[in-house]
């Protein structure tokens, strides 16, 4: 990669300026500044996908919404995150990767202060759209800038900083959200992204030097975008429809198959577009295909989770919601302590054995949660703890892995795909286990309880009844995606080669000018 002559930028132009012409990215002195403004931009996103889930179920008491409600005040952000993402990570190395990062936390911003003040449960979901294109644009340049400023050799420890850092900052937000939250309202989740957007435009237009692949020309691949976004949206909106009860069967089955046939028309349309949003090109690495095999199958099971736990910790156990997001504050406190420490590991010993362990402990974790233990030490904290130790086994090295074997050139777009990859996984997680959760707990459930993640008080005669249903949707649920957890290490078993880094760059030719 080299840098496109620009405009002058302050000190970090004048820095960049005085380098070694054969020199790539930004001085040394100038990369904390580069991982602490993508440490807060990422957090920022990754922090409201957590606070909002601890939130979700005061959000359906507030506006009375429906199960069906929910799903989409998640899965609106996370479907857009996930699919424009193709589109963020391709423009930024076209357009150059700070511009596209600065505008997509701008964004990001103004559609959290949408989020904050919605009157209605369709205003919220339409804003948490909008702050999913924000975050479509600024989470794929956050690795991207990494990897365009550090070299490969120590580009393993760098991005384990950045996942422990965004880990134990985005493990702050529960806890934090809880307390403003129970103290205040819900709104308080999207309030406070505006101080953290602020110090992080701060730091990138002060200090981050442009960048850009400048063998990308030519338009960008807007056909491929929409199909994208209209089929992982319409196999979403069919799968939550499953759900609601009274539901049309045209909706229920029609539209994923009308979905898997938009999905199929995006994967030929990217083989034949100058500019694709999802260069195919990239799944010749067995590294990088074997990598985003486990990234779907093991973000969707951890989606899946994290959408089930609160109701069980809110409406079951009736936790409040500061005390609820205390109980994960140690999930991302552990992933983020572990995370720099198995990124370094995985630079000497390649990311297979790690890609293996993490899964395989985040499925005994998921299958113990499933129990549905009366013990809260049991049944919720030693389980979330294995789950955690999982996640902070496989992130780093995972993320490292599918960055290493793409080409320099491509990383916003390898970025992309990745991202989108365990963002999309997680809005089809939600919408099955939703689906399923809810089905379940009809079948079971008297006729008059209320819909499933809402319970009768304590003393009414329907709770034992209702809490029963509620523990079987729950524990089917939970068990499906701890074997959504067990087919992520199956997969990287079969798919990662063994011995060595593991790394191997795929071979891609410069585009024609």
């Amino acid at each position: 990669m080299t840098h496109r002559p620009f405009a002058p930028q302050g000190r970090a132009y004048q820095r960049l300026a005085a380098k070694d012409p054969g020199d790539k990215g930004c001085l040394p002195a100038s990369r904390p500044y580069v991982l602490a403004a993508t440490i807060l931009a990422s957090a920022m996103a990754f922090i409201d996908s957590t606070v909002v889930n601890i939130a979700a179920p005061v959000i359906q008491a507030g506006f009375d919404a429906s199960i069906r409600d929910l799903q989409w005040v998640l899965n609106s952000y996370l479907l857009m995150l996930g699919a424009l993402m193709l589109v963020g990570g391709g423009l930024g190395d076209r357009i150059g990767r700070r511009r596209v990062f600065v505008i997509g936390i701008v964004v990001f911003a103004i559609a959290s202060v949408a989020c904050a003040i919605a009157p209605t449960v369709l205003f919220l979901i339409v804003a948490r759209v909008a702050q999913g294109i924000g975050a479509a644009l600024l989470v794929p340049q956050s690795l991207a800038l990494i990897s365009a400023n550090y070299p490969k050799e120590i580009r393993g420890r760098a991005i384990g900083t950045w996942a422990a850092a965004s880990a134990v900052t985005t493990a702050l937000g529960p806890p934090l959200g809880g307390l403003l939250i129970d103290l205040l309202s819900w709104r308080m989740a999207f309030w406070i992204n505006l101080p953290i957007a602020a110090v992080a435009i701060w730091l990138a237009l002060k200090h981050i030097p442009e960048s850009r692949d400048e063998h990308a020309v030519g338009s960008v691949d807007w056909q491929g975008a929409l199909l994208a976004t209209l089929g992982f949206g319409a196999v979403t909106y069919g799968l939550i429809a499953i759900g609601e009860p009274g539901g049309l069967p045209l909706l229920e089955f029609g539209l994923p198959v009308v979905g898997i046939i938009l999905l199929a028309a995006f994967i030929a349309v990217e083989g034949r577009v100058r500019n694709p949003v999802m260069p195919l090109e990239l799944f010749r690495s067995r590294v990088f295909t074997g990598g985003n095999m486990v990234t779907v199958l093991l973000y969707g099971a951890l989606s899946g989770s994290l959408f089930l736990l609160p109701f069980d910790l809110l409406v079951r156990r009736e936790l409040t919601t500061a005390e609820a997001g205390l109980t994960i504050l140690p999930f991302g406190l552990i992933i983020g302590f572990m995370s720099r420490w198995m990124g370094a590991l995985a630079d000497r010993h390649g990311p297979r054995p790690f890609l293996i362990v993490g899964p395989l402990l985040v499925a005994v974790g998921c299958g113990v949660l499933a129990l549905g233990l009366d013990s809260f030490w049991l049944g919720v904290m030693v389980p979330a703890i294995i789950l955690a130790v999982g996640m902070g086994v496989v992130v780093s090295p995972l993320t490292t892995a599918v960055m290493n074997a793409a080409p320099q050139e491509k990383s916003g777009a390898a970025s992309g795909v990745n991202n989108a990859a365990s963002r999309l996984a997680g809005v089809i997680a939600v919408a099955v286990i939703g689906a399923v959760a809810s089905l379940v707990y009809r079948a079971e459930a008297p006729a008059d309880a209320p819909r499933f993640g809402l319970l009768p008080e304590a003393d009414h005669p329907l709770r034992a009844a209702a809490e029963s249903a509620f523990l079987s949707g729950y524990a089917v649920g939970m068990a499906a995606v701890a074997v959504g957890a067990l087919l992520a290490a199956i997969a990287a078993f079969w798919t990662l080669p063994k011995g060595g880094a593991g790394t191997e760059r795929v071979a891609t030719e410069p585009a024609s000018p």
